[in-house]
């Protein structure tokens, strides 16, 4: 196939413990999926879930046993992380029933959705769209996907953020208002979901800036940790 112009080449997250790579086809976000982060955000607990999307270049990949230096974003100063359980999904469904969810999930990973926090506080003042607080190149810092078979559900796994070494968010994955199952079964009626597509889950509270020089070190249970540097 001939392009008119150079074609980029796809955006794609290395498989743990292999050379394969797992394409990436949409980034979906879903906002306030824990009660103590819905809560900080000024809303109140479980409401209907709803979406945001990152496009596939966004992603960053984040390698096991390095440290990955993630460029600090132009027009903000309150670049703020929210770490997140992202699950990947591996085959074509539509209206999927949630009792049927799992079967879609090929992998999951931990995942970091990046926000321009002061560009994101005025769209919504502005009731205006939030791509330019969320959808930015680089906002989505993702490390090595753990394919389902090899290390089953997600269960009531830890997860952490420690900035500089100290504590920032720490819950389990369990606590999820939405679950994985009713998140995949709520998109896809409203989108086909597709191999390579991205679920980013929702992140617990203390959510909060980071500067040049800060060091972010992302932990779930079971899926390695994170070490991402803001340069």
């Amino acid at each position: 196939m001939q392009f008119v112009i150079p074609a980029l080449p796809p955006a794609a997250v290395p498989v743990v413990g292999s050379d394969a790579l797992f394409p990436v086809h949409r980034i979906y976000c879903v906002g306030r999926n824990y009660v103590d982060h819905a809560i900080e955000m000024g809303g109140t607990g479980r409401e209907p879930p709803f979406f945001f999307m990152k496009p596939a270049d966004a992603v960053f990949p984040v390698a096991y046993g390095e440290v990955a230096e993630l460029p600090y974003p132009e027009m903000t100063e309150d670049f703020q992380y929210e770490l997140e359980l992202v699950a990947a999904i591996g085959k074509t469904g539509k209206n999927i029933a949630a009792a049927d969810a799992m079967q879609y999930v090929w992998g999951y990973a931990i995942g970091l959705d990046m926000t321009r926090r002061d560009v994101q506080a005025e769209a919504k003042s502005l009731r205006r769209p939030w791509d330019t607080g969320k959808a930015f190149e680089q906002s989505a810092p993702i490390g090595p996907i753990h394919p389902a078979a090899a290390i089953g559900a997600p269960g009531n796994r830890a997860i952490q953020l420690s900035v500089n070494g100290q504590i920032k968010q720490k819950s389990t994955v369990d606590k999820l208002i939405w679950s994985i199952e009713e998140m995949i079964a709520y998109l896809s009626q409203y989108f086909t979901l597709q191999p390579g597509d991205l679920i980013m889950t929702g992140t617990p509270a203390g959510v909060s800036a980071v500067k040049k020089g800060d060091l972010m070190e992302c932990k779930i249970e079971g899926l390695g940790e994170l070490n991402i540097k803001v340069v």
